[in-house]
């Protein structure tokens, strides 16, 4: 964490960006957020998890951002007065298992571009899967189930979220529907 912030000037706000619960529950106070995109980086259902979502008998899937393509989601701006009290949870939630790695990545906002702390997958992580067809990582999504609750939930908030600031998914989009269809909501 400190080398992550090495950097960081004590007097300035920093950005973090969201792609997943974090839009829907970020757990931390925030000045502002935008609607954000990354480059070089998708959203992707590429992190097993074996406690929050599933067990290591029945692993449901996460999000991680994953290398290729580009990722809108949701750039918090956290004031340069609560970045150390807010920085500590936000790491121990993110990088506790330690498939992400920590980077400063550009995102561009309707405002201008910010750099922002993403939360990148660790490909050399044992938890990162490379994502599987939307048939089969919809059955690992439908039997999951961890200590945060049912990995369906977790897919479906994200998806509810993103649409509810606009933003559109097509392959989450494809997933949501057929998890809705199944469950029968």
């Amino acid at each position: 964490m400190k080398q992550a912030i090495s950097h960081w000037q004590g007097d300035q706000d920093i950005w973090v960006y969201g792609y997943g619960s974090l839009i829907w529950n970020p757990e931390f106070e925030y000045a502002e957020k935008r609607i954000g995109t990354l480059r070089g980086h998708h959203r992707a259902l590429c992190l097993w998890s074996r406690v929050n979502r599933g067990t290591p008998q029945e692993p449901g899937l996460v999000f991680g951002l994953d290398r290729g393509g580009s990722c809108r989601g949701m750039a918090f701006r956290i004031q340069a007065r609560d970045v150390l009290d807010m920085l500590p949870n936000l790491w121990r939630r993110e990088m506790s298992t330690g498939a992400y790695l920590p980077r400063w990545l550009r995102c561009d906002t309707e405002h201008g571009h910010v750099k922002a702390l993403a939360f990148v997958i660790d490909r050399t992580s044992p938890g990162y899967v490379k994502e599987p067809p939307c048939d089969h990582a919809i059955e690992i999504i439908h039997r999951a189930s961890g200590s945060y609750g049912p990995c369906v939930d977790y897919v479906l908030q994200t998806h509810q979220a993103l649409s509810a600031a606009g933003i559109h998914d097509a392959r989450l989009h494809q997933i949501a529907q057929q998890l809705r269809t199944r469950t029968g909501g």
